[in-house]
C-alpha cells in the first residue's frame, strides 16, 4: 500500500495541520482526507505543490507500506 507521510513531515518541520491547510489553499476535507491517507489518487499538480510547500521530494511524501 502507498501512502502519504504528510503529518509526519509537519511534525519534523514543527508545522500545524492548519499551517498546511491554509498555505495548500484547498477544502479542508479533501486535504484532511489526504493528510489521514484516506484517498485513492493524488493529481501530479496536488504533489508538486505539496512538495514546494514542505521543501521536499516527492520520494518523500510517497512511501510504501
Amino acid at each position: 500500500m502507498i501512502y502519504l507521510r504528510i503529518n509526519e513531515i509537519l511534525k519534523e518541520k514543527n508545522k500545524t495541520k492548519y499551517w498546511f491547510i491554509k498555505n495548500m489553499e484547498g477544502g479542508y476535507q479533501s486535504l484532511s482526507n489526504l493528510m489521514n491517507n484516506e484517498t485513492k489518487s493524488i493529481h501530479f499538480s496536488t504533489l508538486e505543490k505539496i512538495c514546494k510547500i514542505l521543501e521536499c521530494e516527492p520520494s518523500d511524501i510517497l512511501k510504501i507500506k
